[in-house]
């Protein structure tokens, strides 16, 4: 029996050239992880669609990085808390690029405390943000996804698998939003891949107003890392990038970026 050669390009991953002129929507794209995915995706040349809350001078900045890179963007104030403001912004998206092949669920809030001193308010707060919101944009980019037979990337946590016992309401949020892509990559197959990023401990000590003690803890991560650093957000724009440009076969997984701390 004779086997027909498969050209070699197409074995492994994707090629980023596969984003040129894509339509990729990233939620909370104006500062920190979703800034670094941001600017990824523009450099691969795809439309940049980003949503911001309350940090417009960051968004204006990440916008001109991304048309300083040649590419086309739209920021879009946006909160994922509220069904309107997500109908508007997608509205606002689909009327500037005519459809959506990428959504990255990136807006989250991430706060710590004491478990008896958790409100129910701060409670409701972080799951309303981390999990109803990633619900919420994934349901109304759906059709436009489903059209073009497109990528959800949510963007987990390694709080969603080990239990921080100062972050009840965080790991408790973000191990849902884990559940919830495996769900969604059965709901939504075969015409949607759903996949998550998990990442661990990523170095932000450059964003101001991180005091010492922020300081001190990230350098004691690190030194617990077996990779012996904390991550980088382009780390974490890398994974996202490749459940965006991956065969369309890769769907409900979860990937830890974290150096291996979880180990």
């Amino acid at each position: 029996m004779r086997f027909r050669a498969i050209p070699a390009i197409s074995l492994y991953n994707a090629s980023v050239n596969e984003l040129k002129s894509k339509t990729v929507v990233i939620t909370g794209g104006a500062r920190r992880l979703g800034k670094a995915t941001a600017l990824a995706m523009a450099g691969a040349g795809a439309n940049v669609a980003f949503t911001y809350l309350g940090s417009p001078e960051h968004a204006q900045q990440t916008l001109a990085e991304i048309e300083g890179k040649g590419g086309k963007g739209l920021v879009v104030q946006c909160d994922v808390r509220r069904e309107d403001s997500i109908a508007r912004a997608v509205g606002e998206v689909l009327a500037r690029f005519g459809g959506i092949d990428v959504l990255v669920n990136n807006a989250g809030v991430f706060l710590s405390a004491k478990f008896e001193d958790i409100a129910l308010e701060q409670w409701d707060d972080v799951f309303a943000t981390n999990v109803r919101g990633p619900f919420l944009v994934s349901k109304l980019c759906l059709p436009a996804l489903r059209k073009s037979r497109g990528r959800i990337i949510n963007m987990g946590s390694l709080g969603g698998i080990e239990a921080w016992a100062t972050h009840a309401h965080y790991c408790s949020s973000k191990a849902a939003l884990h559940m919830l892509t495996r769900v969604m990559a059965k709901a939504l197959a075969p015409e949607v891949a759903v996949n998550c990023v998990a990442p661990g401990m990523i170095d932000i000590m450059a964003d101001p107003g991180r005091g010492k003690r922020d300081v001190e803890f990230f350098s004691r991560m690190a030194a617990q890392t077996p990779m012996k650093k904390n991550g980088a957000p382009e780390d974490v724009a890398g994974a996202v990038m490749y459940f965006a440009t991956a065969s369309h076969f890769i769907t409900g997984q979860i990937l830890t970026v974290d150096g291996g701390l979880a180990l």
